[in-house]
């Protein structure tokens, strides 16, 4: 998946209707204007403290960035914008969009001095998974192989028993757990972050709130499912985000979870329906297009369930506008 997904990313544009996939950044601007302005808040909330940082996991053509700190700047919020991203075919996008950033390879050449304002939109999704399945033998790493001119996942040959917590060990034969180191390493990095430099994170991505079983891994090319395994390196490869555990990581590092949600309750608590009337208003040729676009984002039936935003922020930040009840955590092993 790691392998795949790096040649996939670098060697194209995989966004927009001619590529595989839509993000919610290019759906409507509303979604990177209303992401400005709750971090526009919660900066307010904590002092205006300065300096600050825009950092962006894989920010994608820029859309986002661009409409956040539009809607930043009108508030005299003129962060320092760092990107984190290794696609030189999306690099030269996001140089268009938002000239003045700076650019990473990852999270450990982000200045640490300074709060951050940290946004990663599908990001996570995109991070290799380790599955584990239950053998009659036991438990065994899924890994992929070659057979009659294709690949497939098979089971390895070494016990993996010592992997899989002891409360998950017993599960039926046949049983996948999956799990993305790559997520938690960048959940431990940012929780940190916050703890010792102060600031908030927002992680969007569709994924589930409770630890569940069975493999996630899927594929989308020409904007549709196709099989993991036919064409790796040509089609966008991912897998659900587990944030139940990214919480339950965050928080053994340091940082205060504010809140897990779906993406639409979170932009309708926000203000998204009013926004797209306002828009609607100053361009009435667009209302309908706008509203129908403001409800790919929100809709229950669309992105607005599946869809959840995580809120993250340091010990000492304010709680964050929108978030509203608990959702289950679990331990950290």
């Amino acid at each position: 998946m790691g392998e795949a997904n790096a040649r996939y990313y670098t060697s194209r544009d995989p966004l927009g209707h001619a590529g595989d996939f839509i993000t919610a950044p290019e759906i409507s601007q509303i979604f990177g204007e209303l992401i400005g302005l709750w971090l526009t808040d919660i900066w307010i909330r904590a002092g205006r403290p300065e300096p600050v940082h825009y950092v962006e996991l894989g920010p994608g053509r820029g859309t986002l960035a661009r409409d956040a700190l539009r809607t930043m700047k009108r508030f005299d919020l003129l962060p320092k914008v760092h990107f984190v991203e290794t696609s030189l075919a999306l690099k030269d996008l996001q140089l268009a969009s938002v000239p003045d950033a700076t650019w990473h390879d990852d999270l450990s050449t982000v200045p640490t001095q300074g709060a951050i304002l940290l946004v990663a939109n599908e990001f996570l999704d995109a991070l290799p998974v380790r599955q584990l399945v239950r053998m009659e033998t036991g438990w065994r790493e899924r890994m992929v192989g070659y057979y009659q001119d294709r690949f497939l996942p098979v089971a390895g040959n070494l016990p993996m028993d010592a992997a899989v917590p002891e409360w998950r060990r017993e599960a039926p034969v046949g049983t996948i757990i999956e799990t993305c180191p790559g997520a938690a390493a960048v959940m431990q990095e940012t929780a940190r972050r916050l703890a010792e430099q102060g600031g908030t994170a927002l992680f969007i991505d569709y994924g589930y709130t409770e630890v569940q079983n069975g493999s996630t891994l899927q594929a989308v090319r020409a904007h549709e499912k196709v099989d993991p395994f036919e064409a790796p390196g040509e089609a966008d490869l991912s897998s659900l985000v587990d944030f139940a555990t990214m919480r339950a990581i965050a928080e053994d590092c340091g940082a205060r979870w504010l809140g897990t949600i779906g993406q639409g309750k979170w932009l309708k608590a926000l203000g998204a329906d009013a926004r797209a009337r306002a828009l609607g208003q100053m361009a009435p040729q667009h209302a309908t297009a706008l509203w129908v676009a403001k409800e790919r984002l929100v809709a229950p039936d669309q992105m607005g369930e599946l869809f959840k935003v995580m809120g993250l922020a340091g010990k000492d930040w304010p709680d964050g506008e929108a978030f509203a009840g608990p959702a289950p955590g679990v331990e950290v092993e």
